[in-house]
């Protein structure tokens, strides 16, 4: 027995020191031939990254990037999301609001195998831009008469214009509709899905469908998706139930304290209702509301409902949505039902972002907080629930803090809230007052307030956008709470970042709608917050 434990000992040896020479002398010369150069594929939505598998047991490193604006100096150019591993040569891309970066790298037992390549781009931004479609509807996947054309969200994009042919366009791309081959489309489609109705012109020998995507004055952003076959088969069942749209989700994100619901609309349907449960619904798709549903409320935003509570207990919460007529009757059925799970808070954490609807997060006027790519707290390097509200002024804010950032107690709260006062006639030492009292609120309960200054608002924009107008003295009122914010210990300067280059209002190119800041803008948030991470304790 002791000869043969001497002998698997000396051969386990040597297995492994025989592993450590081929991988240190690089004895199949990885480095050399095997670049990991990716590929994609893609299933209704669903993208896999594939490589070649190198001959020698390893596993694969993957880390999903995105890149940072560049606006600040000493940042890194790619900002890291999530670290994977997997011993498989394919890997099930994560899904994504915004251009993702993947790089890959193979490790064995001793060590890095391969040498770290420049991160590659996800394909479903392509430049120039345009969305790019996830359902396919050919000979041997046919559509309805009622189907629901679905694609991959164009960053920035307020609204979409779908166009459907007759047979593909004179040119493919482009910004210009069909003049032979247009049969029908719409414009006004706010979110990356639309429901079409084929019924009267399914009786053209061919179909085809493009889509492109547009800004707030309703002009292309990029160019037509290439054109699709639409093939239509009559038989089918008609859609009944709205579609949620969870293709396009930032991934490992937390779900804000206050919840959005958000899904693509039934055609022509405005109304809906949204039901929160503690438990599934004992039937799927059905017409009846569920008999233990704990809230629900009606929405007559035909995509998105905004929860009126906060959400703070740990377990998995439970949504579905459905089209309601002016007596609150069900039509067609509930969507597929969807979920989100809130943690346990067990310990202190380290930080926490608080304030009003730039904190909740949202932009480009057609996204919500459910679009997390809109919200800053996912770009910072420390994890941060996201404890923001919309619509909140800075005494709204100062009167929920026992009960909405006690519960987490945080060691640093980032705090801003204030912007949505500088539109109003609200006094500048007013908001100051309620500054004050949320500074308080945090000394008293062991939290390091850390300010964050306005940032300057466009009132031009916010005019375009929801035909409101902008307290005259917008300016002036903001000047005075931001020398009392940088008065603070604690504080971090977002203003001077955020001007247009007359450098009297919020730049058009961070905020379509003159007051909360679109991707690139809460991307340049966070990098303001990671470069002073020494505010932190």
């Amino acid at each position: 027995m002791k000869k043969f434990i001497l002998f698997f000992l000396i051969v386990a040896f040597f297995s492994v020191l025989n592993m450590y020479f081929i991988e240190r002398m690089d004895f199949f010369r990885l480095e050399e031939k095997c670049s990991l150069e990716p590929y994609f594929t893609e299933d209704d939505g669903r993208v896999t990254m594939h490589w070649e598998r190198l001959p020698y047991p390893c596993i694969y490193r993957i880390e999903t990037f995105s890149k940072t604006t560049g606006l600040v100096a000493g940042e890194p150019s790619f900002h890291s999301f999530d670290v994977s591993y997997t011993p498989h040569s394919e890997f099930l891309v994560p899904s994504a609001a915004i251009p993702m970066y993947y790089q890959i790298t193979a490790y064995g037992i001793f060590g890095r195998l391969t040498p770290p390549l420049e991160p590659v781009a996800n394909p479903n931004f392509p430049m120039p831009p345009h969305p790019v479609p996830i359902y396919h509807y050919t000979a041997s996947r046919p559509a309805s008469l009622m189907p629901y054309l679905v694609w991959h969200s164009v960053p920035g994009a307020v609204c979409y214009e779908v166009e459907i042919l007759s047979a593909p366009p004179e040119k493919e791309g482009g910004t210009v509709l069909s003049e032979e081959y247009h049969v029908a489309g719409s414009t006004k489609i706010y979110t990356n899905g639309w429901q079409a109705d084929l019924r009267e012109i399914a009786r053209l020998p061919h179909l085809y469908w493009r889509v492109r995507a547009m800004n707030l004055q309703r002009e292309p952003i990029g160019v037509f998706s290439p054109s699709e076959p639409l093939v239509v088969d009559s038989s089918l069942p008609l859609p009944d139930r709205p579609l949620l749209n969870a293709f396009d989700q930032m991934p490992n994100v937390v779900p804000p304290l206050y919840p959005v619901y958000q899904w693509s609309p039934m055609h022509d349907l405005t109304r809906y209702e949204v039901e929160l449960m503690t438990s599934p619904p004992a039937t799927e798709n059905g017409s009846v509301p569920s008999s233990e549903r704990a809230w629900y409320m009606v929405s007559e935003d035909s995509f998105s409902c905004y929860d009126e509570y906060a959400r703070p207990y740990a377990g998995t919460y439970y949504w579905r949505v459905r089209a309601i007529d002016n007596k609150n009757g069900t039509i067609g059925s509930y969507s597929d039902t969807a979920s989100f799970t809130v943690a346990p808070c067990t310990s202190r954490l380290r930080a926490a972002a608080y304030g009003d609807s730039i904190t909740h997060g949202g932009g480009a006027l057609s996204y919500s907080p459910y679009n997390q790519e809109y919200n800053y707290n996912i770009y910072l390097d420390i994890p941060t629930p996201n404890l923001g509200h919309s619509g909140d002024t800075a005494h709204d804010s100062l009167l929920r803090f026992e009960e909405d950032v006690l519960p987490y107690r945080p060691y640093n709260l980032l705090i801003l809230t204030g912007s949505n006062d500088l539109r109003s006639d609200v006094s500048a030492q007013s908001i100051i007052v309620d500054l004050r009292g949320i500074r308080k609120k945090c000394e008293d309960n062991d939290i390091r307030p850390i300010f964050l200054t306005l940032m300057p608002i466009n009132p031009l924009n916010i005019y375009n956008a929801f035909k409101t107008e902008t307290y005259a003295g917008w300016r002036d009122k903001m000047e005075i709470i931001n020398a009392f914010i940088r008065q603070q210990e604690f504080h971090i300067d977002l203003e001077p970042y955020f001007y247009d280059a007359t450098h009297t209002v919020l730049d058009t190119d961070l905020s379509i709608d003159g007051l909360h800041p679109d991707i690139r803008g809460k991307m340049l948030m966070a990098e303001i917050i990671n470069a002073h991470a020494d505010q932190f304790r």
